[in-house]
Order: structure tokens, then sequence, then C-alpha cells
């Protein structure tokens, strides 16, 4: 009954968030709903370009139904140039403490990632190499949105105008005043509840408040708030508002 319910649930707010869905795309995402327990309020599914893809917090939230026994993660160095923020990490997920381990690559760089996280590729690298190994660990099918390169269908202003400040010195390091700017930033651009972004943020760091997550976690965060906010705004507002009722308990 709870598989049948939350089916229903991720149905209906889909064909709310995506008005142009056929029967066929409705169908298919019975199918991912019902073989990997997704939830389209948990922000675990999005719908672009005709096709579904799971997100960086759907594949996660797989891992931990299926006790996942970890995730390795390591820089492959002999892809990676600093200077030039092109960036590739191997990530192997253990399914349990016997499992040999799934590897997957991941790789970005100012060219293939959205303008909004340039400085972040490092960042970004890391996430599509842990997505790229959770999804062969577990058998999903389906691309994670985060594996998506930038847009080519924009034009040169529309990126410029979403493109963010830049720390001076170019790498990407965003110290704690600089990374709360780019949050605030995010925030006001994209008309988000800032109440519900924060609660997102501290389940997203896995810590009990935000005060306590690195900045290595917040800079994830930003990363991944930037990328989805262009990728699908709907979708994102879809995950903050399963926060509503922290919010609301709060006040």
């Amino acid at each position: 009954m709870k598989s049948i319910n939350r089916t229903c649930a991720s149905v209906r707010m889909a064909r709310r968030i995506w008005t142009n869905l056929s029967r066929e795309a409705l169908s298919r995402l019975r199918e991912i709903i019902e073989q990997h327990k997704f939830s389209i309020p948990a922000g675990d599914l999005i719908y672009l370009e005709n096709g579904w893809y799971v997100t960086h917090t759907g594949l996660l939230g797989l891992a931990r139904r299926n006790r996942c026994a970890g995730i390795h993660v390591r820089p492959v160095s002999t892809f990676c140039d600093p200077s030039s923020q092109r960036w590739a990490f191997e990530a192997t997920v253990y399914k349990s403490r016997a499992c040999r381990g799934f590897v997957g690559f991941g790789d970005a760089d100012p060219s293939n990632v959205s303008a909004l996280v340039h400085g972040a590729e490092m960042r970004v690298a890391e996430t599509r190499a842990v997505n790229r190994a959770l999804r062969k660990a577990y058998g999903i099918g389906i691309c994670s949105v985060e594996e998506i390169g930038s847009f080519s269908g924009q034009s040169d202003s529309a990126r410029d105008s979403r493109k963010l400040p830049q720390p001076a010195n170019g790498n990407g390091n965003y110290g704690g005043r600089t990374v709360r700017d780019r949050l605030c930033q995010l925030i006001r651009q994209h008309q988000l509840d800032a109440t519900l972004v924060k609660s997102y943020a501290t389940d997203f760091c896995g810590v009990k408040t935000l005060r306590e997550a690195t900045r290595e976690q917040v800079e994830n965060f930003v990363a991944h708030l930037a990328e989805w906010a262009q990728s699908d705004r709907n979708a994102l507002l879809c995950q903050l508002n399963s926060y509503l009722g922290q919010k609301e308990g709060a006040a």
C-alpha cells in the first residue's frame, strides 16, 4: 500500500510540474518509481528534454535505503589540469563489506558545466563520478541530471547574464563570506525561499544545523543548487516545498 501511495503521489506532482507529460512518460515514471522507490516530492527525479533523469539526491537516498557500505572517491591526476579547471575523478561504490566495488568516472571543465558553477568544476566532476558509480551499483538505467553538460542551445548573452562573480584568484576555492554571498545571490536570482533552502542545505550536508557543515560541504551544496536551479527550477521548487512542514514547525 505504501508503494502504491508513493507512486500515486509522485505521478500527481509530476503532472502539476510538467504539464506536457505524455502517457509514455507517465508510464515510464511509474516503472522507475516502483523499481527503485524514487519520489518526485523528494526531488529524486526530474523531466528534461522528453526524458527522466535521476538526481544526486535520489541516488544517495537509494544507496542509504540499500545500506551502502561506503563510497571511495579519488582524483585521476593524469586527466586533471588545475590551471584550466579540468578535473576527473574515480568513484568506487561498495554495496556491502564483501563487495569488490563498482567503479565510475566523472569529468568536468568550463566547457561542459553550467556557467553558474564555473569555478566549481572539481566538485561537479566528483559528483558525476559518484553518480555513475551508484548507477552501476544499483542498476539505474537512466542518466543523472548532474552528468548533463551545459546546454548548447543557450546564447552567449544568456550564459553571461547568468554567470556569477568568481573569486579574484580564479581557483574556485570560495571562502566563508563569499560562499554565503553566492548562495544569497542564487536565492535572489531564482526567487527561492531562504528558509526552505536552509532546510535543504542541512539535509544535503547531513548535519543538524548549517553551522556544523564544513566549508567543502557548503560549497558542494551551492554548486548543486546552482546547477539544479538552471536545469529545472520547477523540480528544485518541488524539492524545497517538501520542507514546508519543517518551516511551519519552526514558526
